[in-house]
């Protein structure tokens, strides 16, 4: 076996990969930019090299660096992870005229498949279902326009060297197409140094799901079950479980062993994936195949037992799947969550920044189920705007799809993030979600159940009881500390607490009164009493007890005569009050929010692009005021109503700062 491997990429899969070679016995390597000089990958690995400059391109993309480091540092073997160099055939090929073995399939099979134009064409040949679509390289908007119109709309238009949902649109008319094949161009360029794109009919109301196949260099090639990635957002996948909820026996082998045809017929011999997209009658075609691990691969490994990571990097050495197909047995159900650095109340727009607060939930058993937490950050870590935005990614494994998705409701309520924006409170709200947890899924699902963009639901009912006792049990214990401070003056009776409570819950309102009875509290909400079991101490950003014997987590950060409390996706500012306390806060005014509405703000850290208007122009609804770069993404900010540019404060190159001014209107 190897004794050296170098991990060529960053963030939570460099320290994915390091778990499993350490626990292997192989010695790690790994490389970073300026902005990741003190990053958790650097940290974990045995050596660490340095490869340059913040910019992607000038770093992790370098192929001569990474050989370059492999040779210093004697390693034998590349493990790419995802995304940067892991698809290119190129990376491959040098490292084996260098003599380092890649950690990946063959040159050949990556370029046969690694292209999503070639791939289409090859999957054709070996019988795949395949979506009706122009496979060649389209040149101008005209001409994307004229094979729009052949295909019929809706049709996606998508960079051939995509991934990531960068250099992807969906286009309904001619003037979407237009636009949408410069945007795709541009990302492409930007992302992956390849402006080819191609076109494709949109599958209307589709699901999104991928086969995980596992090849050696004898010729064996295996599935290993399914995944439904249809949770997405701009194409990018947000949610992920195994098995999918769609799929009978009859379509998962069918779909399966399309997967290992195509497979074998380009020679494929490592972890591979090939994704399909599927109809809500399960009738299925093929997208595309990604040649190496998958952001989503923990759900599969969860349900299989078999480190995915382990069987490459075997593989590469040239050892013989230690599995055949009837070895395959799929166990349980698995559920991902994708904690990324984005505001859900604001577009999900990027967020950048320092982790003031990372405290992820306990990894191991939660009764019956299983939690797992893949991660590249640290508490006090930045999140950088260099790269991709993901935290972590966190899963959890169950005996059935209920007790996983409950699973993964408790662990994202112990989930602790302060000092940038991210998008637990969404999750959390998508795991209560009626839809999602009968498991009528596509694609749409995020655009159709949130047509108007994220808020945090208010409580409602039990989640609101369940609040409103966390909020009173949080007061009494501050009370507590309160009674124990030090050197109070003596000679005088202590003050005597009111045991009766008063919480408003945003709209609602409970009154409750509080009876302690050893290590438990009952709260008495007229006939309803709540008994509570807790070991929070004031400052712990999570609160975890019994509500009547049941196991809570949730969100819990000190305010002014109260608490903010997030919990089951709910969220609100719980002020607790005496009686005589909540009659004088009825009489207090409320604070009114300044009117922003004559400026268009930055509505996350970036680059502007592009400044479109000029001042004293009037613009229409929808037109476009400018474009902000971040994370790699473009960004077009366009006039919300009818109005005229008074004044314009930022400027093509400018970096601007979340809530900057980038134009008044009069």
């Amino acid at each position: 076996m190897f004794t050296k491997i170098l991990i060529a990429n960053r963030g939570e899969i460099a320290c994915r990969v390091i778990k499993t070679a350490r626990r292997m016995g192989i010695a790690t390597v790994a490389v970073y930019s300026d902005a990741d000089r003190d990053a958790l990958h650097v940290e974990m690995a045995d050596e660490a090299v340095h490869i340059g400059p913040p910019e992607a391109g000038k770093s992790y993309l370098v192929i001569e660096k990474i050989i370059d480091a492999c040779k210093a540092t004697g390693a034998q073997a590349v493990h790419p992870g995802y995304g940067f160099l892991s698809e290119r055939e190129a990376f491959a090929q040098a490292l084996k005229d260098a003599g380092i073995v890649f950690i990946g399939p063959n040159p050949g099979a990556i370029a046969a498949m690694g292209d999503k134009i070639e791939s289409k064409k090859a999957a054709a040949a070996a019988r795949v279902s395949t979506v009706p679509g122009h496979l060649g390289i389209i040149e101008s908007p005209e001409h994307a326009v004229a094979i729009a119109d052949g295909i019929g709309y809706p049709v996606m238009i998508k960079a051939s060297a995509g991934g990531g949902g960068k250099g992807m649109r969906i286009a309904h008319s001619s003037s979407e197409v237009a636009e949408g094949f410069a945007r795709a161009r541009s990302e492409a360029a930007s992302s992956f140094g390849d402006d080819r794109v191609f076109v494709e009919k949109f599958i209307v109301d589709p699901r999104h799901i991928e086969i995980q196949v596992l090849g050696d260099k004898h010729g064996n090639v295996i599935y290993l079950g399914e995944r439904e990635c249809s949770i997405q957002r701009r194409n990018q996948k947000v949610v992920e479980e195994a098995p999918s909820p769609l799929l009978d026996e009859a379509t998962r082998r069918k779909m399966g062993e399309q997967a290992v045809a195509l497979a074998k017929a380009v020679n494929y011999d490592s972890a591979g994936t090939v994704e399909f997209v599927t109809g809500q009658d399960k009738s299925f075609y093929f997208l595309e195949m990604n040649t190496r691990l998958q952001v989503e691969h923990p759900v599969t490994e969860m349900i299989t037992g078999v480190d995915l990571v382990e069987e490459m990097i075997r593989v590469a050495y040239g050892e013989k799947l230690r599995l055949t197909q009837a070895d395959v047995k799929l166990d349980g159900w698995a559920v991902e969550s994708r904690v990324y650095a984005e505001d859900p109340t604001r577009g999900f727009l990027p967020s950048t920044g320092r982790l003031v607060t990372y405290r992820p939930p306990p990894e191991g058993r939660d009764g019956d189920a299983t939690v797992r937490n893949d991660t590249g950050v640290f508490e006090g870590g930045e999140i950088s705007i260099h790269y991709d935005p993901m935290i972590a990614k966190l899963v959890t494994h169950a005996p059935t799809r209920i007790a996983a998705i409950e699973a993964q409701a408790r662990a994202l309520d112990a989930f602790a993030i302060d000092g940038i924006r991210h998008n637990i409170p969404f999750v959390s709200a998508l795991m209560q979600h009626p839809r999602w947890i009968a498991g009528a899924l596509s694609t749409g699902f995020i655009a159709e159940e949130f047509p108007e963009g994220f808020t945090p639901p208010a409580p409602k009912g039990e989640v609101a009881l369940r609040m409103a006792a966390i909020a009173i049990a949080c007061d009494h214990r501050m009370n507590q500390r309160k009674r124990g401070v030090s050197a109070q003056m003596q000679g005088w009776r202590k003050v005597a607490f009111d045991r009766k409570r008063v919480v408003a819950l945003g709209a609602e309102r409970f009154e409750g009164e509080v009876t302690e009875q050893g290590d438990t509290i009952v709260i008495g909400f007229g006939p309803r009493a709540v008994s509570v079991v807790s070991a929070w101490i004031p400052g712990d950003p999570v609160w975890r007890g019994a509500l009547d014997g049941v196991q809570v987590a949730a969100q819990v950060r000190a305010i002014l005569n109260g608490v903010s409390l997030s919990h089951a996706g709910a969220h609100a500012q719980a002020h607790v009050y005496t009686a005589r306390e909540a009659a004088l806060a009825a009489m207090m005014p409320e604070k009114v929010a300044a009117d922003t509405g004559k400026f268009l703000l930055c509505p996350m850290p970036g680059l502007v692009k592009a400044v479109s208007v000029a001042v004293g122009q009037e613009v229409k609804t929808g037109e476009a005021l400018c474009m902000v770069e971040a994370m790699k993404m473009e960004n077009v900010l366009r006039a919300e109503k009818d109005v005229t540019i008074a004044r314009i404060l930022a400027k093509e190159g400018d970096s601007l700062a979340v809530d900057a001014v980038i134009m008044e209107f009069a």
